[in-house]
């Protein structure tokens, strides 16, 4: 398939893989930001330990669990609720990024679960409150924020930050699919976002100046 893509059967025939699962928990909202920028939908995504941001989930023992079993065990933990995920809510199976020398190749599998604005509300305050990687593996729940503010800020902004895995491709492969963000609208953040990109590598360059100055002051 293209992109690296497989099916779910493809993905579990391959021999001398590990799996992950990872779920997108997604709902229509009629609120506004600031009661005049329609924030449409919520999408939850978390920051994770290492400092990137990604999709709540994790590795599934497939010697000993289905995905969909282990998926569910990994959202208790990382959410601290009880969310049951089927076959119908797998997307897709994919390749992920050429490991390190020191990891086993990794295919990744993404789901995605469609809730009422509640249900969501409940998710974030059992990730904040009962979860028991919150603090540890889960820094935290985000929202991706799917409007353009006229400064610029928003999407384009929140996809300049660094993601894990394929994580970023879920995200915009999923915003494409469920209409989420008109794909001119897409475009035009991911130009934004790779402008960012290069005022991001001025400020580190000039930040790590100032710090050599520093160290070799001390």
């Amino acid at each position: 398939m293209a992109s690296g893509q497989l099916s779910r059967e493809e993905a579990l025939a391959c021999s001398g893989y590990r799996h992950a699962c990872h779920a997108m928990l997604y709902c229509d909202t009629n609120t506004q930001l600031f009661g005049r920028i329609p924030i449409r939908h919520i999408i939850l995504m978390q920051m994770r330990f290492d400092g990137l941001l990604g999709f709540p989930g994790g590795f599934v023992n497939t010697q000993e669990e289905t995905l969909e079993a282990g998926l569910s065990r990994e959202l208790l933990e990382e959410l601290g609720v009880a969310l049951p995920l089927s076959v119908e809510d797998h997307v897709d199976a994919r390749f992920a990024p050429v490991p390190s020398s020191s990891s086993s190749p990794l295919i990744t599998h993404f789901y995605m679960r469609k809730m009422d604005e509640e249900q969501i509300r409940e998710v974030e305050r059992a990730a904040a409150s009962t979860a028991t990687d919150h603090g540890q593996e889960v820094l935290g729940m985000v929202r991706v924020p799917l409007y353009s503010t006229k400064s610029g800020g928003g999407l384009a902004f929140f996809l300049s930050h660094s993601f894990i895995g394929n994580a970023r491709s879920q995200l915009l492969d999923s915003l494409l699919r469920l209409n989420l963000v008109a794909p001119k609208d897409l475009h035009k953040a991911l130009t934004q976002s790779l402008k960012m990109h290069t005022h991001t590598a001025d400020d580190l360059k000039a930040a790590l100046t100032l710090t050599e100055a520093n160290r070799k002051r001390f």
